[in-house]
């Protein structure tokens, strides 16, 4: 491999000016291509003798990065976007380029320590203890086994005599990865049932765990989700916690997309009870302008998780001589980039106030959307959104349809916006998370309907 020789000087000049045009530009929507029609473009990258910096950033630069979908566009609506903040995005360069461990303390102790100031701000948002702390893992799939891993060896300490199965309460719109979670951990799902509303409430969460407790199994965790990715619905925390509290339950809350809208304090009653939880995750690079890959796993007493979580090995033993923080004792994880850091620069830089402003502003052109909706002949609102997710329906149309002006509007550049469904019917949705994204936006979009 090469030093900093004269063509990898090259190099690195175009890769930073390329990396810093994409930052300063409007970033393209751009589309995918199939595989056979990116091999004509490009053929075999990878080849015996290397094809050089310069060319193969030219292909990556003129191809590859134009079949992929940039998601921090503002019209960009579909799934959950991203809008990392250019601070986040500029300091993610500098993660890169320090080859900085952040699995240790030993370690990467200044990247640990600045992490941690990030994860405190969160915590204290949920109202969580001094001694409250977790890691940034990669996304809410990991942050959600970890915790779910964590509630059962818990429950496990607590209940040695229970043989039987073990079973995790939560509603029909949790996220796909607690059914994934509990399909790797060999334990069961029971869906507690929801409200009118589309809330789970602490009572049908009651009678989910009295039916499946009456057969002989054991209840480990309860799941409310605060801020479903379909809707954004979040569920009743405040209710939830005191059937939790009342059986001695683990109480985690999937808040992968909503809870970064605690900082916001038009909706922050909208969470009160997360200061019961055991543990809760976000997603900084969902709705907090961080780039991927980033969740925030926090625990109120992490030394249940560091007991449950940390690897042991005769060449990890000098981490463990005395009481670091080791953020590889909190997930399900050894190795790790510090992917905390890129949020921790942007928030400091920019101070925790702008951080609220741009939710609050996120949410003001959801309910602008809502307006502009409300007034389309050919649109009928689905629901009022709780935070910034705003689902509607096309009179008149069915799934095909939805598809065919998907694809069309992608392939217009005008913006990109995906199919759902809510309750076997096909429905359209708009995910606001980035303040780049304003009124005129959602017009262009809602002007091919």
């Amino acid at each position: 491999m090469h030093k900093f020789n004269a063509e990898v000087e090259e190099v690195a000049d175009e890769i930073l000016a390329y990396a810093l045009d994409r930052l300063r530009l409007e970033p393209p929507l751009d589309g995918p291509l199939t595989a056979a029609e990116l091999y004509e473009k490009v053929g075999n990258t990878i080849t015996a003798k290397g094809l050089g910096g310069l060319p193969t950033l030219e292909i990556f630069k003129e191809v590859l990065a134009k079949a992929c979908i940039s998601t921090d566009h503002e019209r960009y609506l579909a799934f959950i976007p991203t809008a990392p903040s250019e601070y986040s995005s500029l300091f993610d360069l500098v993660v890169s380029a320090a080859s900085i461990y952040g699995g240790s303390w030993q370690e990467g102790a200044g990247a640990v320590f600045a992490e941690n100031q990030a994860l405190r701000w969160l915590a204290d948002l949920a109202g969580f203890p001094a001694g409250a702390g977790g890691v940034f893992v990669s996304g809410g799939t990991i942050g959600n086994l970890s915790a779910l891993c964590v509630a059962r060896e818990d429950a496990r300490r607590n209940h040695p005599e229970h043989k039987g199965k073990w079973a995790v309460v939560c509603g029909d719109q949790a996220h796909s990865s607690i059914a994934g979670a509990a399909k790797i951990m060999d334990v069961e799902i029971v869906k507690a049932k929801r409200s009118a509303d589309g809330k789970i409430y602490g009572d049908a969460v009651a009678k989910a765990i009295d039916e499946y407790e009456a057969n002989g199994g054991r209840v480990f965790c309860i799941v409310a989700t605060a801020g479903t990715t379909n809707l954004g619905i979040i569920d009743h925390l405040d209710s939830i916690d005191d059937v939790a509290v009342e059986r001695d339950i683990w109480f985690h809350v999937d808040g992968a997309y909503g809870l970064a809208a605690l900082c916001a304090p038009s909706v922050r009653a909208k969470f009160d009870g997360i200061e019961y939880a055991d543990s809760f995750i976000v997603d900084p690079h969902k709705w907090l302008f961080a780039p991927f890959d980033a969740c925030a796993l926090i625990y109120k007493d992490p030394k249940i998780a560091k007991e449950a979580l940390a690897q042991h090995a005769s060449y990890l033993d000098t981490l463990h001589e005395n009481d670091d923080w080791n953020p590889s004792d909190y997930a399900i994880h050894l190795t790790r980039r510090t992917r905390g850091l890129p949020f921790w620069f942007s928030l400091a830089a920019n101070g925790t106030d702008a951080y609220k402003d741009a939710m609050e502003y996120t949410m003001l052109i959801a309910k602008k959307a809502v307006e502009l909706i409300k007034a389309h002949p050919n649109l009928d609102l689905l629901m009022e959104p709780e935070l910034s997710i705003v689902a509607f329906t096309r009179k008149g149309w069915n799934k095909e349809d939805y598809q065919r002006w998907s694809d069309k509007l992608l392939e217009d550049q005008i913006g990109f916006v995906t199919p759902s469904s809510h309750e076997g019917q096909p429905i359209l949705r708009f995910a606001i998370v980035n303040p780049w994204t304003n009124v005129d936006d959602i017009e262009k979009i809602l002007e091919t309907l």
